[in-house]
């Protein structure tokens, strides 16, 4: 199952649940996007032809970021623009989550085995605004 957590008109994040299976190549996030996200099912003997990726300049001005949930359970929060809590959702194991606008935070449900991937370099303090997490009182899981 695909999953899209929207506010208004702003794409917050592309869910991918374990289960999911694509019929052939599908690429989830638009074109214009920094990071592609993409499902590939093909069958025994399919064969993706030897290639390298050429050195393209690009412009990036968001860092968005993929959790592959590989153990675990976690409680992703969602935030707008202006730092207010939205809502939450639950990523199990081999559900991938592509972290796309606005802001976000985790919680650890369970202990929890993940790895992100994000584009870089990293710019240490200048690439992120921290702030207070959603009270748990306040949290909605949809």
């Amino acid at each position: 199952m695909l999953e899209n957590v929207v506010h208004g008109d702003m794409l917050l994040a592309i869910i991918v649940r374990a289960g999911y299976k694509s019929s052939d190549i599908e690429f989830l996030t638009p074109g214009h996007f920094p990071q592609q996200l993409g499902c590939m099912n093909r069958g025994k003997g399919y064969v993706v032809e030897p290639h390298m990726h050429n050195m393209v300049e690009r412009s990036i001005n968001l860092t968005q970021e993929v959790l592959f949930i590989r153990k675990g359970k976690v409680r992703v929060d969602f935030y707008g623009n202006q730092k207010q809590y939205l809502e939450s959702r639950v990523l199990l194991q081999g559900d991938v989550a592509l972290l796309a606008h606005g802001g976000h935070g985790l919680k650890m449900i369970e202990e929890s085995d993940i790895i992100e991937v994000k584009q870089g370099p990293y710019v240490g303090d200048q690439d992120k605004t921290r702030f207070k997490p959603v009270h748990s009182n306040n949290v909605v899981i949809r």
